[in-house]
């Protein structure tokens, strides 16, 4: 019984997902969060794509161990995953771990800043509800899958403690996230390894080299950037290995403790890959990993 109703859960979860994708907003779906009461900033519409938020999905009480992570799904910065998303969220559950699947701003509509800005204001929030939602503000954490990567790896490396004087009590908020979870990310806007589909939806058509620099993640680790698992395929034909790889050095350089899992061979965008025999693996190392890092009770 307890297995039909998660699949039941999922299934509504995902539906849900997909449809405010769409513009739509079913009743069933979890709570929908804006990130800004009114309309987010450079808003160019009245629209569902022009108003970025969060679902929350809260651990069950009896697992909860007080810390959250925010989810971002990939897409190219064109679309969202809809199996990066809710399924992901209810396996965080699973462990304790309450989760938050962002919607993010889109290309080719918005280009950089809104994503970040967008990212930045849901690591602000999930702080600003932490008593509400019985959090620990110190364990908020940030992931990502494949563009959804390339911002979380962003939310990693573009942060700041907040405005003291801000009208706005989210903004007085760190948007520093504790751990970054970055899944076949985008890292690089440089050729070669550079995802051209997300760079463009992300940065224009021709974006300034220094642009490219500062929107090519490995380039902003510092000593500051959080703690980070990373997971890739060594054959990924989508988004090359290297922007793991490169992610991975720059981390090692800056002393930043990482975790990093290349499997030998695998399509892009598997998701958790339950049904992989190989693949599959990965959520449990992650699991260990949060452990570690104090997410799992």
């Amino acid at each position: 019984m307890i297995k039909r109703m998660s699949l039941v859960l999922l299934l509504t979860t995902l539906s849900a997902f997909s449809l405010q994708a769409r513009g739509e907003d079913p009743p069933t779906s979890p709570a929908w969060i804006p990130l800004w009461e009114k309309w987010a900033p450079g808003a160019k519409g009245e629209g569902p794509g022009d108003r970025p938020g969060v679902r929350y999905y809260p651990a069950p009480a009896e697992r909860a161990s007080g810390a959250a992570v925010i989810v971002c799904p990939g897409g190219g910065y064109r679309n969202l995953a809809a199996h990066e998303g809710p399924e992901v969220a209810l396996w965080l559950n699973q462990l304790g771990i309450s989760a938050l699947v962002l919607q993010y701003r889109l290309g080719p509509t918005y280009q950089h800043p809104a994503m970040l800005q967008d990212v930045q204001r849901a690591v602000r929030l999930t702080r600003s509800r932490a008593a509400e939602w019985k959090l620990d503000p110190r364990r908020i954490g940030i992931m990502g899958f494949s563009a959804g990567g390339h911002l979380a790896s962003t939310a990693a490396t573009w942060f700041d403690e907040g405005n003291e004087a801000a009208v706005d009590p989210v903004e007085r908020m760190s948007s520093r996230p504790d751990l970054a979870i970055l899944c076949y990310p985008v890292i690089t806007m440089h050729p070669p390894s550079g995802h051209a589909g997300s760079r463009r939806n992300l940065l224009g058509e021709n974006p300034t080299p220094e642009l490219i620099d500062r929107l090519s993640s490995d380039r902003q680790v510092t000593s500051r950037t959080p703690p980070t698992f990373l997971f890739h395929t060594a054959d990924d034909a989508g988004v090359p290995v290297e922007n793991s790889l490169l992610f991975a050095a720059a981390l090692r350089r800056a002393n930043v403790p990482y975790e990093l899992h290349v499997y030998q061979s695998g399509r892009h965008g598997v998701g958790l890959a339950k049904d992989h025999p190989t693949l599959g693996s990965w959520p449990g190392l992650l699991a260990s990993w949060l452990r570690s890092h104090g997410f799992m009770r």
